[in-house]
């Protein structure tokens, strides 16, 4: 088990960035692999990118890819996720999650963090 909190989420407008984090409790965070999901108004859970345990591999929805970054910190039991050139269609509750194998597949991530609001503006 890993306790996951998540926080950074705000109000930007379209072009801005955020910084999302995610701060971990529990031995086994380096083992997890590490995912941020979203959910927005009136739509299904969605899959945003994953970073594997060892910091290198990583995984990216094509919504997001070559504008988020996914980062972790073994050492001090962090994942963030840098949002760039945010656009409204971004604005959704952010959510940190674990799970033990390789997979975009939300039901297989087995711990989550409360979720943290980011909402773009046009």
């Amino acid at each position: 088990q890993v306790q996951l909190v998540e926080s950074g989420g705000g109000l930007v407008q379209t072009g801005g960035s955020l910084r999302l984090s995610c701060a971990a409790s529990g031995r086994t965070f380096s083992a997890y692999i590490l995912g941020w999901f979203r959910q927005a108004p009136g739509k299904e859970r969605e899959f945003v990118a994953a970073i594997h345990g060892n910091g290198v591999s990583t995984d990216y929805a094509m919504s997001v890819k070559g504008r988020f970054t996914i980062s972790r910190d073994n050492a001090n039991l962090m994942v963030d996720l840098q949002m760039n050139s945010l656009k409204p269609e971004d604005t959704a509750v952010y959510y940190c999650a674990g799970a033990r194998a390789w997979t975009r597949r939300g039901s297989l991530y087995d711990s989550w963090g409360q979720g943290t609001q980011v909402t773009v503006s046009s």
